[in-house]
C-alpha cells in the first residue's frame, strides 16, 4: 500500500464523529496523510487512487493509548500478588538498574504490541532515569519512529525519595533544578506541535508520593510556559488518599487543585476513588482522565467512576499502563475491559459499545490535546485508521459490527495506518521485524533480572 493516495472501499464504517455516522458499506479515501473523504457506497471512479477491498472489515478511528510506562515491559510477571504500594516497593530497586538497551527493546516490544492492537497514537510515562545509563527518552522516542506510531512521550520525574518521606528509594530520585533543566531540554529536542505532528512532549511529575509539592508547582508553571501538557498518576489507591491526607492534610484531588493541576490542558492516570464533587470539579475544569482497566483489576486497585465522569463532561481516555501490571500490553482489549467493568459497577446501562470505542478514540485525543486532527474518520483528519476483520468464529453472526469489536474477543488488527502508512498489514508488523523484537525483549529482561539478583556490594 501507498500513502499517497489510497481508497479503503467497500468496508463497515464507525466514523466516531460528533454525530456517531455509520456506514453498513462504505468507503474512505486518503491523500497522502490525511483523510480527504468518507462516504456510503462505493467511491466514485476516476480518483486515481489505489483500492484495497475491505469487505468483511469494519473502519475505525485508530486507537489512542493515553497511559503507558514502556520501559516495564522488561518486568513483567512479577509481584503478582500485591497492592500497588507492594508492587512498587518490590520494582523500583529493579528499575534502577535500566539502560538505554533495555530501555529502547521494552519500548520497541510494547509499541508493537500496541499497533498490532489498533492503537495509532501512544503516550509514554517514563519517570525513572538513573544516573550515567545514556538517555532513555531518546532510546523510546527511537523505537516510536521504528515501529511508526504518533508518540507523545512524556519528561515524567521523582524527587521525594525514602529519606524524606516518599516512597521511592533515594537513588531512583533526582534534584529540582536537574529535572527542570531535563524537562525543558526535551521540550527544545523534541516538541513538534505543528497539527500532523508525529512526537509531542508533555511534563509529567509522577504522583503524590515521589514528587514534592515544590516540583508540582514548578512543572506546572513550566508547562504553562511552554505551551504543553501535564500529566500525573492520581487516586489509584487507598493508599495513596491515606498518604495525601497524613502528608497534606487533603485528599488526592484538593492536592492538585492547591497546585494549579485541574484543567483541560492536564489528564490524569487511573482516577479511581473519586466523590461526587470531585468528579464534578473534573467536568467543570475539562481534566482528563486516562482509565487504565485491566491494570486498575489487576493490582486490586477498584473501579474508576468512568461513566459518571463521562457524564459529567471529562474527557475518560484508555491506557494500557505500565506491563509490569498489565501482563498483556494491548489496547484493543482495554475498550472490552472499560465496557464491562463499568456494567460491573454500575449495572448494564453504564456504558454502550459505542461509549467504550469512543474512550478508546475521541476522548484519547481530548486528553492528548489533539481531537482536532485524530481520534475520528472525518475528512481533513490525519490518515490514522484501524481496519477490524470481523469475519473469524469468534466474531461471525454479530450483526451490529461495532458489537462484534467491543464485545467479542479481542484480535489484531487487520490493517493499521498511521499518517496514511500501513504499519500492519494482515495483522502482521510490517515496519518492524516482530521476531526480532521478540529475541531482543527477552535479552534485555534476562540482562535486567540477572542484573538485579546480583549481590550488592
Amino acid at each position: 500500500m501507498s500513502g499517497e493516495r489510497l481508497l479503503i472501499d467497500d468496508c463497515a464504517i464507525a466514523t466516531v464523529d460528533g454525530s456517531g455516522t455509520e456506514y453498513a458499506s462504505g468507503h474512505i479515501l486518503v491523500e497522502e496523510n490525511r483523510i480527504s473523504a468518507v462516504g456510503e457506497g462505493s467511491a466514485p471512479s476516476g480518483l486515481g487512487a489505489r483500492r484495497v477491498d475491505c469487505h468483511g472489515c469494519l473502519a475505525t478511528p485508530g486507537l489512542v493509548n493515553c497511559h503507558h510506562h514502556l520501559y516495564q515491559w522488561a518486568t513483567r510477571g512479577l509481584a503478582q500478588q500485591a497492592t500497588l504500594f507492594e508492587w512498587l516497593v518490590e520494582l523500583y530497586p529493579i528499575w534502577a538498574l535500566l539502560d538505554e538497551d533495555i530501555e529502547h527493546a521494552a519500548a520497541r516490544a510494547g509499541l508493537a504490541a500496541l499497533a498490532r492492537s489498533g492503537c495509532s497514537t501512544s503516550m509514554d510515562h517514563h519517570y525513572v532515569f538513573p544516573q550515567g545509563v545514556g538517555d532513555l527518552l531518546e532510546a523510546e522516542i527511537e523505537a516510536a519512529r521504528e515501529v511508526g506510531l504518533r508518540f507523545q512521550p512524556t519528561r515524567g520525574s521523582m524527587d521525594l525519595g525514602e529519606s524524606r518521606g516518599g516512597l521511592p528509594p533515594d537513588s531512583v530520585v533526582e534534584d529540582v533544578d536537574q529535572i527542570l533543566a531535563a524537562s525543558e531540554d526535551a521540550i527544545d529536542r523534541y516538541h513538534d506541535p505543528s497539527p500532523d505532528s508525529m512526537l509531542r512532549v508533555a511534563l509529567a511529575p509522577c504522583s503524590p508520593f515521589s514528587v514534592t509539592p515544590g516540583l508540582m508547582s514548578e512543572a506546572a508553571q513550566l508547562a504553562r510556559r511552554r505551551n504543553v501538557r501535564l500529566h500525573t498518576h492520581l487516586a489509584e489507591t487507598g493508599d495513596e488518599e491515606e498518604f495525601c491526607l497524613e502528608k497534606f492534610g487533603v485528599r488526592p484531588v484538593e492536592y492538585l487543585a492547591e497546585m494549579g493541576w485541574l484543567g483541560d490542558d492536564v489528564w490524569l492516570a487511573h482516577c479511581v476513588h473519586l466523590d461526587e464533587a470531585e468528579v464534578s470539579q473534573f467536568g467543570r475544569t475539562g481534566t482528563g482522565v486516562a482509565h487504565c482497566p485491566s491494570s486498575n483489576a489487576r493490582l486490586g486497585a477498584g473501579i474508576a467512576p468512568v461513566a459518571a465522569l463521562v457524564g459529567a463532561g471529562a474527557p475518560v481516555g484508555l491506557g494500557v499502563d505500565g506491563a509490569a501490571s498489565n501482563e498483556a500490553g494491548e489496547l484493543g482489549q482495554e475498550v472490552r475491559n472499560a465496557l464491562l467493568l463499568a456494567r460491573l459497577a454500575n449495572g448494564p446501562r453504564a456504558l454502550t459499545a459505542r461509549q467504550a470505542l469512543e474512550l478508546g478514540t475521541t476522548h484519547g485525543a481530548r486528553c492528548l490535546g489533539r481531537e482536532k486532527e485524530i481520534g475520528s474518520l472525518e475528512p481533513g483528519k490525519l490518515a490514522d485508521i484501524a481496519l477490524w476483520r470481523l469475519g473469524d468464529l469468534a466474531h461471525a453472526g454479530v450483526e451490529d459490527p461495532v458489537a462484534a469489536l467491543v464485545f467479542g474477543p479481542p484480535r489484531p488488527v487487520e490493517i493499521l495506518l498511521v499518517n496514511g502508512q500501513p504499519v500492519v498489514e494482515n495483522g502482521e508488523l510490517r515496519t518492524e521485524d516482530e521476531h526480532e523484537i521478540t529475541t531482543g525483549l527477552a535479552k534485555v529482561s534476562e540482562k535486567l533480572a540477572s542484573r538485579a539478583r546480583k549481590p550488592k556490594g
